[in-house]
């Protein structure tokens, strides 16, 4: 039995969808219907759009929401998440990635990169629920010698743990950031990835004390040292990267890198600056949208993110021209950033796809983008579907009051409640 979507819209046009039994898209377009014997989904009311994609994220994290608010970032790491982190289990991990599953469901994300602990128990639960992601387990050494030696098996852990994964998850290398991994390393994990084509997602430039420290340690800014070690490239995935200067964009153009902007969990962390669209865009930077984790965002709407976006680029331009809904909507979709792995309404691709309400008082009247943009949330997605599975609809997430109760019950575990 094969999906169907009917009497949908499109661009304006009313259309149809099909899937067919390997989850991708066979027929899309006007008087596109199912058969009598396949599952069917009355579009009416309905905008057809790709799903979402939050490129950065610490999934399991969503049972830190909440706690320790309202710090400043290296306080709130260093005294209070670091320390809570060490006493995770697998099962947190588990309980605490399906919930953050269940919200991005909710709201119409169908793939993220996360970064996290337990790397096999984030895959486990991102495949219960049906997304994709992209996994790395974080590495992080004390400098030279056992450091070293203890990252490189971290590393080597994580990927075994990915290694029976299902295909809709992805490993990656995921040094922490420049201060919390040695050059050492940082040099090892470049080789790592030029060996085994992984790609690598590191924290950079999130903070200007980190930009000075580094400057004060290594005479360099944060994205030249990654330069330096030959970590910065066509795989490479920035996340942040708030305190840039001219030359650092340079390379990160000219090595092909990819930004990731997180900046509703910039804005709550106090980073004392915002990512430059502008910018970026203006040296060809490929760029993805992420919320950072629930501990430090605290919500994983990207729709809701990608309107604190595109309002704090026209606020820091003075230019309410800047970051027009139309292209904040595709950087939300993850198309501007062809790393990142973005969902596309076409046939022979994956059938990764959202309906959204236009009959709520949020849609309907206007552009879509910008409805979608500046007036909604991910409330108004009604039907979430990943490889032609329906993973919600009607709003409606099976099983969701369980995994709830226990991501409640994981988070008491550790103290967080």
């Amino acid at each position: 039995m094969s999906l169907a979507i009917e009497g949908a819209m499109l661009d304006g046009t009313e259309v149809g969808l099909l899937t067919d039994g390997a989850g991708t898209i066979a027929a899309l377009g006007p008087g596109v219907r199912g058969a009598a014997d396949d599952d069917v989904i009355d579009g009416a009311h309905m905008a057809l759009i790709p799903g979402l994609l939050n490129g950065h994220t610490h999934a399991a994290m969503t049972l830190f929401r909440g706690y320790a608010d309202d710090l400043p970032l290296m306080e709130w790491l260093e005294g209070h998440i670091w320390p809570a982190e060490a006493r995770l289990d697998a099962e947190d991990v588990y309980w605490g990635t399906r919930l953050a599953c269940c919200e991005m469901i909710r709201t119409g994300t169908v793939r993220f990169w996360d970064m996290y602990w337990h790397p096999e128990a984030i895959a486990r639960a991102v495949s219960d629920a049906g997304l994709r992601a992209t996994i790395g387990a974080p590495l992080i050494d004390a400098g030279q010698g056992e450091g070293v030696a203890t990252l490189r098996r971290a590393a080597a852990d994580g990927l075994e743990q990915l290694a029976g994964a299902p295909e809709t998850i992805a490993p990656a290398l995921a040094p922490h950031a420049i201060y919390t991994v040695s050059e050492e390393s940082l040099r090892w994990i470049a080789a790592e990835s030029e060996r085994s084509g992984l790609p690598i997602q590191i924290h950079v430039s999130e903070t200007e004390r980190e930009v000075q420290d580094c400057s004060a340690a290594h005479g360099v800014r944060p994205v030249e040292l990654l330069d330096r070690v030959g970590l910065l490239g066509e795989r490479t995935v920035l996340a942040h990267a708030v305190w840039l200067d001219e030359r650092e964009r340079e390379l990160i153009a000219a090595r092909g890198a990819t930004i990731v902007t997180n900046p509703v969990a910039n804005m709550k962390l106090a980073v004392g600056a915002s990512f430059d669209l502008q910018a970026a865009r203006r040296h060809g930077i490929a760029v993805g949208l992420g919320t950072d984790g629930a501990g430090s965002n605290n919500s994983l709407d990207l729709l809701a993110d990608a309107k604190q976006l595109a309002l704090i680029q026209k606020h820091s331009a003075a230019d309410a021209a800047v970051a027009r809904a139309d292209d904040v909507l595709e950087i939300a979709r993850g198309t501007l950033a062809p790393l990142l792995g973005a969902s596309t309404l076409q046939t022979g691709q994956p059938a990764d796809f959202l309906l959204v309400r236009t009959d709520r008082p949020e849609l309907g009247l206007g552009s879509l983008a910008a409805g979608l943009v500046y007036a909604s949330s991910g409330s108004v997605v009604d039907t979430t579907v990943v490889g032609g599975r329906v993973l919600m609809h009607g709003g409606v997430i099976e099983g969701v009051g369980e995994i709830v109760d226990r991501a409640r019950e994981r988070a008491e575990r550790i103290g967080l409640r």
